[in-house]
C-alpha cells in the first residue's frame, strides 16, 4: 500500500480534516479544563489517592467495553473477569486490540497509551508483555495515583454516581485534604423504587433505614427517608441527580393506591407490571419535586436493555458487558412526565440521554418543549451515551441538536466511565466537535469568524457546563 499523501495515524491533527478544524481545536479547545459531571469512578480510590499495582488494575478492571470485545474474539472469561493473572489478562487484551479496528476502542486504547504513558506503538500480542511492564512500572508510582491522573488531564470537577444509602464518607475525606479538583456526589436513586423484586427491595429499605434513621413502614416513610438523604447529599456538595431507566412512565389518573402497593411489597408480594410502573412513576415524580426545591439538575439516561444474558448474570453479576440498546416507547411518557412537573413550575434543569439512535430527533425536539426562557439551555439533549459515544454517534447527536435545537447551549461531554484512564474521551469529543464546525466553515456554511466560532467551541467544551451546574466553591 503506497504511503504517498497518507495521513499518519493519531498524529497531532487526528480527526481534524482541514485548517479551520485544526485552529479551533489547537487554539480554542485543546487546553481547556474538564468538567466531568457524570462518571462511575470509585470515590474511595480518589479520597485515598490510590496507587495501582499494575496497568491491568487501572485499565481493564471494570471496563465492560473491553470485556465485551474480548468475548466477541473468543477470549475465555478466565482472562476477562476470572482468576487469570493481571499479566495474562493484559496479554489477552493486547492480542485483542488489533481486531478492534474501526471500533472506538481502537482509538481510545491508543490515545490512552499516548497521553498517559507516552507510548506511540500500536498495542498487539507481540509487544503486550513489554508494554505491560513499562506501563505497570509507571502506574505503580505516586505520579500515576488516582489524583495525579485526574490532574494530568486538567480535570476540574468530578461527579461520581452514588446511591442514596451511600455514606459519602470518601467525599468527606477528600474534602478534608482536597486535590486540585472538586469531587462531588451525584444522587442515583434507582434502587429506591425497584419494587419488581420484593426481597431485594426490602433488603434495600433496611439499608435506607439505617442511614436515614427513619423506620420505613409506609410509603410516606419512604419519601421522608429519601428527602433526608437528598438533604444530606446537598450538604455534601451534590447538585445533580441521575436515573438509569428503560423509559419514563406516566399515569394521568391514580389506578392504584400507593400505600397499598407499598404494603404488598413489604409483605413479599409481587406487583404486576402496571403496579410496578405506577409505583416508579409516582416515586420519581416526588423525587423530581425534591430536586427542584434544592436547585439541582436532573439527568435521565433512557433506553438501556440490561442484563440480557441470564446465565452470565448469575455467574458474574450486573454491569459486566451484557447490556444493549432497547426499543422502548419514549415520547408520550417523557412529555407527559416533564409537563406534569412544568405545570406546577417544579421542573428542574434537565439533561436527557437516549441510547436508541432512533430516538435522537424525539429527544432533541422534546427539550425545546420545556425551555421556558428562565435558564439558558434549561433542558438539554445530552451527549452521545454508551453505545453512541463514538464518532458517528456523537456527530449524529450534535448535528441533530444543531438542526432542532441550539448547539451553542450544549453542556458537552462526560466520560460515564469507571476508569481513571478514560479522560482522553474528552479530547476525542473535542476533536470531533471542532471538525464538524471546521467542515462547515470550509463549505461556506458558517462564517470565517475565528473568534466567535472559537467562543462557541469553548462554551461547549467547558464554560456552558461550568455555568449550568453551578458546583459549590468553583470560581
Amino acid at each position: 500500500m503506497s504511503a504517498t499523501n497518507n495521513k499518519p495515524f493519531l498524529d497531532e491533527d487526528f480527526l481534524l480534516e482541514n485548517e479551520f478544524a485544526k485552529t479551533l481545536y489547537h487554539e480554542y479547545a485543546k487546553s481547556l479544563p474538564i468538567i466531568d459531571y457524570h462518571n462511575h469512578l470509585p470515590p474511595d480510590q480518589i479520597a485515598t489517592n490510590k496507587v495501582f499495582e499494575n496497568t491491568t488494575q487501572i485499565w481493564l478492571a471494570g471496563d465492560h467495553y473491553k470485556w465485551r470485545a474480548m468475548r466477541t474474539l473468543g477470549v475465555n472469561e478466565v482472562y476477562i473477569t476470572g482468576n487469570g493473572s493481571d499479566e495474562e489478562k493484559f496479554q489477552k487484551w493486547g492480542e485483542s486490540v488489533p481486531f478492534t479496528v474501526r471500533n472506538p476502542l481502537y482509538h481510545w486504547t491508543h490515545l490512552e497509551l499516548k497521553r498517559y504513558f507516552g507510548i506511540n506503538d500500536l498495542l498487539n500480542g507481540n509487544n503486550a508483555k513489554e508494554i505491560y511492564e513499562i506501563t505497570s512500572a509507571k502506574t505503580n508510582s505516586p505520579d500515576f495515583s488516582s489524583r495525579a491522573l485526574l490532574e494530568k488531564m486538567k480535570v476540574e470537577v468530578v461527579c461520581t454516581t452514588d446511591d442514596p444509602t451511600d455514606s459519602l464518607e470518601h467525599h468527606q475525606a477528600y474534602n478534608t485534604n482536597p486535590g486540585n479538583f472538586g469531587l462531588f456526589p451525584a444522587f442515583r436513586p434507582d434502587k429506591s423504587f425497584a419494587v419488581e423484586n420484593p426481597a431485594s427491595y426490602r433488603h434495600y429499605l433496611q439499608k435506607l433505614e439505617v442511614v436515614s434513621k427513619i423506620n420505613i413502614n409506609s410509603y410516606d416513610d419512604l419519601l421522608e427517608a429519601l428527602k433526608q438523604r437528598i438533604d444530606y447529599f446537598h450538604q455534601n456538595g451534590c447538585r445533580l441527580s441521575d436515573h438509569g431507566l428503560e423509559q419514563i412512565y406516566y399515569f394521568s389518573n391514580a389506578p392504584f393506591d400507593l400505600h397499598i402497593l407499598f404494603k404488598k411489597v413489604l409483605s413479599g408480594l409481587l406487583l404486576d407490571k402496571e403496579e410496578v410502573a405506577f409505583f416508579k412513576f409516582k416515586t420519581l415524580l416526588e423525587l423530581c419535586k425534591m430536586y427542584h426545591a434544592k436547585g439541582w439538575t436532573q439527568q435521565f439516561h433512557l433506553g438501556a436493555m440490561r442484563n440480557n444474558n441470564s446465565r452470565m448474570f448469575k455467574k458474574i453479576g450486573p454491569d459486566t458487558g451484557f447490556d444493549s440498546i432497547g426499543d422502548y416507547p419514549q415520547a408520550l411518557g417523557l412529555s407527559a412526565f416533564l409537563n406534569e412537573l412544568d405545570s406546577t413550575d417544579q421542573l428542574s434543569k434537565t439533561v436527557l440521554y437516549n441510547l436508541n439512535p432512533g430516538d435522537n430527533e424525539v429527544f432533541a425536539t422534546m427539550c425545546g418543549n420545556f425551555n421556558d426562557g428562565s435558564i439558558r439551555g434549561k433542558v438539554q439533549f445530552g451527549s452521545g451515551w454508551w453505545f453512541l459515544d463514538q464518532k458517528d454517534g456523537m456527530e449524529a447527536q450534535m448535528n441533530i441538536l444543531s438542526n432542532m435545537g441550539l448547539i451553542a447551549t450544549f453542556v458537552g461531554m462526560l466520560t460515564d466511565s469507571r476508569s481513571f484512564l478514560s479522560f482522553p474521551r474528552h479530547e476525542y469529543f473535542r476533536r470531533i466537535l471542532c471538525n464538524l464546525f471546521g467542515k462547515d466553515i470550509q463549505k461556506g456554511m458558517l462564517p470565517q469568524d475565528e473568534k466567535w466560532i472559537g467562543k462557541i467551541i469553548q462554551d461547549i467544551c467547558y464554560h456552558n457546563a461550568k455555568d449550568y451546574f453551578q458546583f459549590p466553591n468553583q470560581s
